[in-house]
């Protein structure tokens, strides 16, 4: 079955591709082929709009809490569907749109996509991973390379301006209480909040 919508508690999410720029090494892909009330997040082919539109048909919106747009693959890469897609969202329930994402989006889309977001997104959750830009590039290894850590800074910086909860993330067990302490000090001054995730694997 093509999961293009699955639930994951008391959440929506909206699964738009497989692609991604970043390999990294934690990745759930490497492991399991579903995450949540869903059957497999291999897509068979990428959905239009009238596809995932007539997808939240199946399901009683009134049951979420959230819409969030995250998949087996990073929702940036399907730029202009993603942002379609969440003004249906608001447009007809209302819910409130999350979007996780690695936070390359603009080396992605050759442009500065944050202010594309305002008025659709009322979550960006970016994984930060690690506050050194060297770890960062073993740990997710992005075909963009060096440019990559800076420019998820910047994107998260960006958001700020335009969108009302910016979250960067790590993993619980893959940092020092020193290397967590940095990551709150970087989202101090970006201006974002920092939040420590539970790994799922």
């Amino acid at each position: 079955m093509n999961n293009i919508l699955y639930k994951v508690h008391d959440n929506l999410y909206v699964n738009l591709t497989n692609r991604c720029p970043c390999a990294c090494t934690f990745c759930l892909r490497q492991t399991m082929d579903r995450v949540g009330e869903s059957d497999s997040l291999w897509l068979r082919e990428e959905p239009d709009f009238e596809t995932v539109a007539a997808e939240f048909g199946r399901f009683d919106m009134d049951a979420f809490r959230e819409v969030v747009f995250c998949g087996f693959g990073e929702p940036t890469e399907r730029l202009d569907l993603l942002l379609r897609v969440a003004k249906y969202v608001k447009e007809t329930w209302g819910k409130p749109v999350r979007i996780n994402t690695n936070g390359l989006g603009a080396l992605i889309n050759g442009r500065d996509i944050a202010p594309e977001l305002e008025g659709l997104a009322d979550t960006v959750s970016i994984s930060l991973n690690t506050p050194d830009k060297d770890a960062y590039l073993k740990l997710v290894r992005p075909k963009f390379g060096e440019q990559s850590f800076d420019a998820m800074l910047s994107f998260a910086k960006e958001c700020v301006r335009y969108v009302p909860n910016v979250v960067l993330t790590t993993v619980d067990t893959t940092l020092t209480k020193e290397q967590e302490a940095r990551c709150a000090e970087l989202c101090r001054a970006i201006g974002a909040k920092y939040r420590i995730r539970a790994w799922e694997g």
